[in-house]
């Protein structure tokens, strides 16, 4: 039986992750940042020594946006040296790592979605972080470092767009949602299960997306909610992204799963990537929006 350690694990995707994998049988220690700050070495190297996990997922990270903006050494003490330390302390024991990142490393003005294979450019410091936590992971673990780029999370637990919607549906009488934003809407247990298939399938080392598939825009997402809600969809009403002026810009296009393969940067498809046909909508659909926000 194969022995997994999560950093990270109070989150949306970390959670959703222990919960599969001890689903599967598999021996997990699930840690959150009180039990593991990615960001001490020290802590990091004796964590990895005592348990002596086969594979490593670093789900932490810093993920306020806007704050990255105006702390960009703290994000970076999170998002790029914590990576590094977890990189060191699996190249140490001999671990593979599976290191979660973003579609903030591209520049995101892209007319198609982002593949495995387009340059990083990241035009944020939130991007630039996590884009440090990639290199530094792929250069530690040239055999045994994966990197898995996703976007557009919701899931049951944690703060999300969908339970955003949930609660202004309740609050406001109308809201004004960006359509001008596209990507794939991804349900975090798609994620978590496409994070044991890379593992499971022994896929070489390297960069990966993982997302739901489909395409919307935020507009498009937040009238679904509505509509599963029971409410009115036309009490969404679209706006730009320049109506909400943001510290750090936001990405017009995401990355995507579906990508040409296989090559060092495979898509995730290889490892079994879903596939359906309807917008932000999982083969399996997720439960009822009203459960993922209570």
């Amino acid at each position: 039986m194969s022995r997994w350690l999560i950093a990270g694990a109070g989150g949306m995707l970390g959670r959703d992750l222990a919960a599969a994998l001890r689903a599967g049988g598999a021996d997990v220690a699930a840690l959150t940042r009180q039990d593991l700050d990615i960001t001490d070495e020290a802590a990091v190297r004796v964590a990895l020594r005592r348990g002596r996990p086969d594979v490593v997922v670093n789900c932490a990270a810093w993920t306020a946006v806007d704050d990255a903006e105006a702390h960009e050494n703290e994000a970076l003490g999170v998002n790029g040296r914590g990576a590094a330390h977890l990189a060191a302390g699996c190249a140490a024991i001999g671990s593979r790592l599976v290191h979660l990142s973003t579609d903030y490393v591209f520049r995101g003005d892209a007319r198609r979605p982002y593949s495995e294979h387009d340059a990083a450019d990241p035009q944020t410091a939130y991007g630039r972080t996590k884009l440090a936590g990639e290199q530094a992971v792929l250069r530690q673990l040239t055999e045994t470092g994966y990197v898995m780029r996703t976007a557009w999370l919701y899931g049951a637990h944690g703060p999300n767009f969908v339970r955003t919607m949930i609660r202004l549906e309740r609050e406001r009488p109308t809201v004004d949602v960006v359509a001008d934003q596209r990507g794939q809407p991804t349900w975090t247990a798609d994620v978590a299960d496409q994070v044991i298939a890379l593992i499971r399938s022994r896929a070489a080392a390297g960069v990966y997306h993982a997302t739901s598939s489909g395409e919307a825009t935020w507009f498009d997402l937040a009238r679904e909610v509505f509509r599963l809600l029971g409410a009115d969809p036309e009490r969404v009403r679209a706006t730009t992204t320049s109506a909400f002026p943001r510290p750090a810009p936001r990405p017009l296009t995401a990355c995507s799963a579906t990508a040409p393969g296989p090559t060092r940067a495979s898509s995730s498809s290889a490892t079994g990537g879903s596939r359906c046909s309807a917008p932000f909508r999982r083969c399996s659909p997720p439960p009822d929006p009203r459960i993922a926000g209570s």
